[in-house]
């Protein structure tokens, strides 16, 4: 896929795979190569969940400082909103997600892993946004996707302070949702999605679109968003097999349709 990106993929179960030694730091190039395997995983109907990981050391210890250094306001004004949409990306990716978090998600790497659904952290994970501290503030989702998954007065805390959190205090605070040893990690991750693999993809594609665009509506027009949603789907062949698979007491066979 990329120098630094790469995607593969066993048993309907995509693998995002950033691979830039030593700390997979997420300069320009692996941005763009990233949205590259994000909108690839998602346009792939064999790949019915993504697992995204970076290896057994490091997930990602956040941007290429060095990139910083030498970046005029007026560069990154005309970058900044690609970087937002190369981790939005995976976000929209419309089936199941899970980071797959070893050693550091820092900064830009904690962002990445904000942007999946779930989120498997090694036992001596760190994960902070540190952005702080270079007199910056998180610029690819961190206090976006950060206040609404553990709530604003915790993510000002991370935010304000650029503290990291271990493994124990992000399963505590909700910004991990299982904490296993280093070696399990991407097993976990793995077998976390591995049920969505036979599932009704159409459905779970609305299921996500439901929940993740309803955060950003009141609650009528989240519900007329999800009635919407509801209903396109007596439109699918799963829609039909699901229930004729409960009237006549089997497990039903899903196929995507």
């Amino acid at each position: 896929m990329g120098d630094f990106v790469r995607l593969g993929a066993e048993g309907g179960i995509g693998t995002i795979r950033l691979d830039r030694p030593p700390m997979n730091a997420l300069n320009t190039q692996i941005q763009e190569e990233l949205r590259a395997a994000a909108h690839a995983a998602a346009a792939d109907a064999d790949i019915r969940a993504v697992v995204v990981y970076g290896g057994e050391k490091v997930f990602a210890a956040g941007a290429d400082i060095t990139e910083f250094t030498t970046m005029t306001y007026q560069q990154m004004a005309l970058r900044a909103a690609d970087l937002s949409s190369a981790f939005d990306a995976v976000a929209r990716i419309g089936k199941p997600v899970v980071a797959a978090v070893t050693g550091y998600a820092l900064g830009g790497g904690c962002e990445l892993a904000l942007a999946c659904d779930w989120r498997v952290v090694s036992a001596d994970a760190r994960l902070g946004q540190p952005e702080i501290k270079l007199g910056v503030i998180p610029g690819a989702g961190g206090t976006q996707r950060l206040a609404r998954l553990i709530g604003p007065a915790r993510a000002k805390d991370l935010v304000f302070s650029g503290r990291m959190v271990d493994a124990e205090e992000a399963l505590r605070i909700g910004l991990a949702d299982r904490v296993v040893p280093p070696a399990e990690v991407y097993r976990t991750a793995v077998e976390l999605v591995r049920p969505y693999t036979n599932g009704p993809a159409l459905a779970l594609r609305a299921a996500k679109l439901a929940i993740d665009g309803g955060l950003g509506m009141d609650l009528a027009s989240g519900l007329a968003w999800e009635s919407q949603l509801f209903a396109g789907l007596f439109a699918t062949e799963d829609r039909i097999e699901g229930a004729t698979a409960f009237v006549e007491k089997r497990t039903p066979k899903f196929t995507g349709r």
